[in-house]
């Protein structure tokens, strides 16, 4: 499959420029840079669909005033290691850190701490905010829902969001074991890139709107729906079913946010839900002390030694190795801060139409 074409850019130079067009919204510097930093993460470890690719959404959801630009993040209800905490309808990548932050404090206090979060937006890359809990050695979750694209098994129609889960757990001498993955088949990206390409998709990954499967990327973005991972009941699709219904009940049911089909979109051009049950979308984010199970070092001595005896598992013909969960990103990651972000010619068109509209300068 041809790559599309890209430009390099350095992260420094995506960051500033996202920081002020936050601050252009009226958002407070500090939050700026938070959001910004999300993002940057994002772009630096490869996930490009999540980085300064989404900033147009998010230009445009603050241009019809869809999101609060000064959010009064509260703690509405908790119980020791427990909370509720209200986004005031902010920046999910200003709302999550915060609330993030929250149950890595009361970790510190209590051993874990768990804070489940309602009337916030969309928080960039799950994570993101496992990665947080590292820094003080801890094991970090992060959770969040999202609009509906994905039929649940045996369903003909979207009724959850892809719905990611991230968990990480920190070595010694390697790098951290990083879990992030989305509970759908497929990304919805890859739906759009193979459409855009004229390209097939595995079967597995869509149904039509009649519920049927499907390689025929059209099928899905026309009425369809994505299939939770594993897709088939034959080949564990119901175990990937009932891990998005986990992430849509901690994230919204627990927290009062909007669940399963009444998430409302992201997107402008997505289907605005037929009524609300809750406010916004949800997140959930969990800090435990590992302190509190074993010695520190002792833990990620043996987080070492598990990552060394998996790489040395015999590989599969046409594969040098096995992957550890997070390995992709972190060698992206190591390129892209020396090389710089490549961006494809929409992404780029998309920057430099916020420019025009703004007057930040963007080169």
């Amino acid at each position: 499959m041809q790559l599309e074409q890209t430009t390099l850019f350095p992260s420094e130079q995506l960051k500033e420029f996202t920081i002020k067009v936050f601050l252009h919204f009226g958002v407070p510097k500090s939050d700026a840079e938070q959001a910004a930093d999300v993002l940057s993460l994002s772009d630096l470890r490869g996930i490009d669909s999540h980085g300064v690719a989404r900033l147009h959404t998010y230009f445009d959801m603050f241009k019809l005033g869809r999101i609060n630009p000064k959010p009064n993040i509260t703690i509405v209800r908790e119980r020791k290691s427990v909370c509720t905490v209200d986004g005031d309808n902010g920046l999910g990548l200003v709302v999550g850190p915060r609330a993030n932050q929250i149950a890595i404090d009361k970790a510190s206090q209590f051993g874990s701490g768990w804070a489940s979060v309602c009337n916030t937006n969309h928080y960039g890359i799950a994570s993101y905010y496992s990665f947080k809990a590292l820094e003080r050695d801890m094991i970090g979750w992060s959770m969040t829902n999202t609009t509906k694209l994905v039929a649940p098994l045996w369903g003909a129609e979207r009724m959850l969001g892809t719905n990611p889960i991230s968990i990480a757990f920190p070595g010694l001498k390697n790098k951290p074991i990083v879990i992030d993955l989305a509970t759908s088949a497929a990304a919805y990206g890859k739906i759009e890139i193979a459409k855009r390409k004229g390209k097939k998709i595995p079967k597995g990954w869509i149904i039509n709107k009649e519920g049927d499967m499907t390689d025929q990327p059209a099928d899905m973005i026309e009425g369809g729906a994505l299939l939770p991972l594993g897709s088939e009941r034959d080949l564990g699709g119901h175990k990937g079913y009932a891990l998005s219904a986990m992430v849509d009940i901690l994230t919204s049911v627990l927290s009062g946010a909007n669940w399963g089909p009444f998430a409302p979109p992201f997107a402008l051009r997505q289907e605005i839900p037929s009524r609300s049950v809750g406010k916004g979308i949800g997140h959930f984010f969990g800090a435990m002390e590992i302190d509190g199970f074993m010695d520190v070092t002792e833990f990620k001595q043996r987080i070492d030694e598990w990552i060394e005896v998996f790489r040395n598992t015999k590989p599969v013909k046409g594969q040098k190795a096995v992957l550890i969960p997070g390995d992709p990103e972190h060698e992206e990651e190591v390129i892209r801060r020396k090389e710089g972000v490549p961006l494809i010619p929409a992404v780029i068109d998309d920057l430099k139409d916020i420019s025009k509209q703004t007057g930040i300068a963007f080169t």
